[in-house]
C-alpha cells in the first residue's frame, strides 16, 4: 500500500541522515515516530472508509433484491389475473434489480477483501510503530550516551596541551634548580674551603686524643 511504501521510504531517509549526522539523532527518531503515528491515523480514516463504502453497497444489493422480490411477486399477480403483458413488464424490471442486485454482491466481494487487507496492514503498522517507540527510546540512550563519551573525550583532549604545559614547567624548574647549583659551586671561596678542611682534620685530632687518654684511664 502507498502509505507503507512511503513509510519505508520516510524510515531509510531518517536512517542515512542519522548516519551522515546531518541531523540530531533525538530530533530525527521522534519525527520519524510521529510521521508513523500520522500514517497510522491516515490509515484507519481509510479502513473507517472502506467499511463504511462496503456497507452502503450491501445495503444498496439488499435493497434492490427486495425490490427485485417485489417486481416477481406482481409479475405473479398479474399473469393470475391473466394480464400478460403487464405480468411480463413486472419481469423486465424484476430482472434489473436482479441484475443490479449481483453487480452489487460482486462489489461486497471485493471491497471485503481491500477492507480486510487494510485492516492487515493496519495492524502490521501498529505493530511496527510500537517496536519502533521501544527502539527509539534505546537509539536516544544510546546517541546520548555517545555525545557524552564525545564531550568527554573532547575535554580530555584539551586538557593535553594543559599536562604537557606541567610538565614542561617542572622540566624548566629542574633545570634552573641546577643551574643554581653550578652557580653556588662556582662563587665559593677556596681560601674558605681550605680553613674549613683544616678546622674539621682540628675535631678529628682532638677527638683521637681524647679517645687515647680514656683507654689510658681504662687500662
Amino acid at each position: 500500500m502507498g502509505l507503507l511504501d512511503r513509510f519505508s521510504r520516510l524510515v531509510r531517509s531518517n536512517v542515512n541522515n542519522l548516519v551522515n549526522g546531518a541531523e540530531d539523532p533525538e530530533k530525527v527518531l521522534q519525527q520519524t515516530v510521529a510521521d508513523m503515528q500520522s500514517d497510522l491515523v491516515s490509515m484507519r480514516q481509510a479502513v473507517a472508509q472502506a467499511i463504511a463504502t462496503q456497507k452502503r453497497t450491501e445495503r444498496q444489493s439488499e435493497q434492490a433484491a427486495r425490490t427485485a422480490q417485489e417486481w416477481y411477486s406482481r409479475a405473479q399477480m398479474a399473469l393470475q389475473k391473466g394480464d400478460d403483458n403487464t405480468a411480463r413488464e413486472a419481469l423486465t424490471r424484476r430482472q434489473t434489480y436482479a441484475q443490479t442486485a449481483q453487480t452489487l454482491s460482486a462489489q461486497i466481494a471485493q471491497q471485503k477483501d481491500i477492507v480486510g487487507q487494510l485492516k492487515q496492514n493496519m495492524m502490521t503498522l501498529e505493530s511496527q510503530i510500537s517496536d519502533a517507540r521501544t527502539k527509539k527510546d534505546m537509539y536516544i540512550a544510546r546517541a546520548r550516551a555517545a555525545q557524552s563519551s564525545a564531550r568527554l573525550n573532547d575535554m580530555i583532549a584539551g586538557t593535553g596541551g594543559s599536562v604537557n604545559a606541567f610538565e614542561n614547567m617542572e622540566s624548566r624548574v629542574i633545570d634552573l634548580e641546577a643551574q643554581a647549583e653550578v652557580s653556588k659551586e662556582l662563587s665559593r671561596d677556596p681560601l674558605e674551603d681550605r680553613f674549613a678542611s683544616l678546622e674539621g682534620q682540628g675535631n678529628v685530632e682532638a677527638q683521637l686524643a681524647e679517645m687515647k687518654a680514656k683507654m689510658i684511664e681504662g687500662s
